[in-house]
C-alpha cells in the first residue's frame, strides 16, 4: 500500500519502504495534489503555482515528465500503457487517488473534527497529534499555496490541542493537563482559549492562586503586545474563580480517570535529551532532580562553563540544552552562538536570574529558542523545554516583550538592513507580525488571500536576510517600525 506523510519531512513509502519521488519541483506536483485532496488539479495551475510569475517554456511538457516518472515511483508493477490508479488524469488536468488512512495530513484532519463524548474526542484529537511529525510542507515554503495549507493544518492543529484539553477537563484529568497547557499558551501568547484551559486546569487541580496568577499573565501580555484587554470570557472567568463559582468544579457525573496511554506515531515516542549547563552545581542538581521525574526526560550531560558545553553538546548531540547566560572561561551567549552554528544544531534555552540583561536580547537575535528564569516553577521549566522541543520560539512572550521594549530602535552594526525599498503593503505586514498576528489573522485584519500574506512573509524574511519570524518581530522593532505600546 502507498502511504503519503506531509506533516513533518515530505514522504511517501510503498509498503512502509520511502520512494524516491525526484527532485524537489517533481515532488512539489505530488504535494500539490495532496493538498487538493482527491479534486483534479488543472496543468495550467501547477505551472503557474510551481513558477510563480517565471514559467520555462517548456513547462507543459515538463510537468508531464515529472507525472509519467512519479507514476513509475508509485506503481512500480503497473503494466505499460495500462491506466494509473493513484496519480490519475483528471482533465484539463491530474488527480491523486487515495484513501483517507494512507495520508497522514487528511487522516489529521478528520481526527481532529471528530465528535462525540468528552472520551471519544480525547482519543480522536490524541490519534491526531500523535500523527504530526512538524511543520507541515516545509520543503515547499517558498511556494504559496505550501504556505497556506500549511497554515491551515497548524491552526488546525492548536484547536486539537485545545479540543484534546477541553475533553481532558470533562474527564477529570486537570492536574496531568497543566504541563502541556502552560507550553501551549506561553508558545501561543495570543489565544484566549489556551489561557482559559490552563486557567480552568489550574483551578480544578487546587491551585486557585496559580490560575488566576496565569489570568493576570494573560492580561499582561495582551496589554504589552496588542495594547488590548482580554475579552469578557476571560473576565468572567476571574470574577467567577474569586467567587468561587460552584459551576468551575468538576462536571457533575465526570470521573476522574488516569489519562489514556496513545500509542504515538514519530518522535512523540522518543524521550527528550536534554544538556544542563550552569556554573552553580546547585542550580544543575535541582533541574537534574526536574529532569529525572519527568517522564519523557532524560538528561544526557551537564557542564559547568561554556566551553564545556560546547564539548558535552558535541559529545551527546542532545535535542535541547539549557544554557547558563552567565559563566566562567566562556559565557553562555557565545556558546549558544557556537551550539547553534554547528550543523543540526539543538534547541537552546538560555537561563537567567534576572530578565532585563542586554545579552538576553542579544541571544534572541542569535536565534535561541526563548528564555527561562532559574527562579521558575518546575511545570514552567518543564513547560518551556517542551514547547521549544515542539519548535516553538519566544518561549517566555512577557520576559521576551519586556527585552524588546527595553532595547527597541537601538542601532546595531548587524542588525539587518533598514526597511527602504519594501512597500507600504509589506511594512503593514510586518507591524502586525510583530503584534503577533499569524498569517490567518493578518489576511482578515488586511483583508487580502491567505496566500498574498504568505508570499508578503516570505519576501520580508528575504530582504532583510533572516529565517524565522520570531527575528522579524526584532527587526521591526529595532528599525523603530514598532514602538512599545504600538497597537498598529
Amino acid at each position: 500500500m502507498v502511504t503519503f506523510s506531509a506533516l513533518g519531512p515530505f514522504q511517501v513509502c510503498l509498503d512502509a519502504i520511502p520512494l524516491d519521488l525526484g527532485g524537489q519541483r517533481q515532488m512539489a506536483v505530488l504535494a500539490r495534489l495532496l493538498v487538493a485532496r482527491g479534486r483534479a488539479v488543472p496543468v495550467t495551475t501547477l505551472i503557474d503555482e510551481l513558477w510563480p510569475g517565471d514559467p520555462p517554456a517548456q513547462a507543459l511538457s515538463t510537468i508531464q515528465g515529472y507525472v509519467s516518472r512519479l507514476r513509475r515511483a508509485l506503481e512500480p508493477d503497473r503494466a505499460p500503457r495500462s491506466e494509473a490508479a493513484v496519480l490519475v488524469s483528471a482533465p484539463p488536468g491530474y488527480a491523486l487517488r487515495a484513501a483517507t488512512d494512507q495520508v497522514d495530513c487528511w487522516r489529521f484532519e478528520q481526527l481532529a473534527r471528530a465528535d462525540g463524548t468528552a472520551a471519544e474526542v480525547w482519543d480522536a484529537t490524541e490519534s491526531a497529534l500523535g500523527l504530526w511529525r512538524g511543520p507541515a510542507l516545509a520543503e515547499f515554503a517558498e511556494l504559496g499555496w505550501a504556505w497556506t495549507e500549511a497554515g491551515r493544518l497548524e491552526e488546525l492543529r492548536l484547536v486539537a490541542v485545545e479540543r484534546r484539553a477541553e475533553a481532558g477537563l470533562r474527564l477529570g484529568q486537570s492536574a496531568s493537563l497543566v504541563p502541556d497547557l502552560e507550553a501551549h499558551a506561553a508558545a501561543h501568547p495570543l489565544r484566549e482559549e489556551g489561557w482559559r484551559l490552563l486557567a480552568t486546569a489550574l483551578y480544578r487541580s487546587g491551585r486557585q492562586g496559580d490560575a488566576l496568577g496565569a489570568l493576570r499573565r494573560a492580561r499582561t501580555i495582551w496589554r504589552e503586545e496588542l495594547g488590548l484587554d482580554p475579552s469578557g470570557v476571560l473576565q468572567r472567568l476571574e470574577a467567577d474563580m474569586l467567587s468561587q463559582a460552584p459551576h468551575l468544579d468538576l462536571p457533575a457525573g465526570s470521573v476522574a480517570v488516569s489519562r489514556p496511554q496513545v500509542a504515538r506515531q514519530g518522535p512523540a515516542e522518543r524521550t527528550l535529551r536534554v544538556v544542563v549547563a550552569d556554573d552553580q552545581a546547585l542550580v544543575r542538581t535541582g533541574l537534574r532532580v526536574v529532569i529525572d521525574t519527568e517522564e519523557g526526560l532524560e538528561l544526557a550531560g551537564e557542564a559547568s562553563d561554556g566551553e564545556q558545553a560546547i564539548v558535552v553538546v558535541r559529545d551527546t548531540r542532545p535535542d535541547l540544552v539549557l544554557l547558563d547566560i552567565q559563566m566562567p572561561r566562556l559565557d553562555g551567549l557565545t556558546a549558544a552562538r557556537r551550539i547553534l552554528a554547528d550543523q543540526d544544531p539543538p534547541k537552546v534555552i538560555m537561563m537567567t536570574t534576572f530578565g532585563t540583561d542586554e545579552n538576553l536580547y542579544a541571544a534572541l537575535r542569535a536565534g535561541v529558542s526563548g528564555f527561562v528564569l532559574k527562579t521558575s516553577a518546575p511545570e514552567q521549566l518543564v513547560a518551556a523545554m517542551r514547547a521549544a522541543a515542539a519548535g516553538d520560539a519566544l518561549i517566555d512572550p512577557a520576559l521576551t516583550t519586556r527585552i524588546i521594549s527595553a532595547f527597541a530602535g537601538r542601532p546595531d552594526p548587524s542588525a539587518p538592513p533598514a526597511l527602504a525599498g519594501l512597500a507600504d503593503t509589506r511594512l503593514d505586514v510586518l507591524r502586525l507580525i510583530a503584534r503577533g498576528l499569524t498569517n490567518r489573522q493578518i489576511a482578515r485584519t488586511l483583508a487580502v488571500p491567505d496566500d498574498e500574506v504568505a508570499e508578503a512573509v516570505a519576501g520580508l524574511l528575504d530582504h532583510l536576510g533572516l529565517f524565522d519570524r520570531a527575528q522579524l518581530v526584532v527587526a521591526a522593532y529595532e528599525t523603530g517600525l514598532v514602538t512599545p505600546g504600538d497597537n498598529g
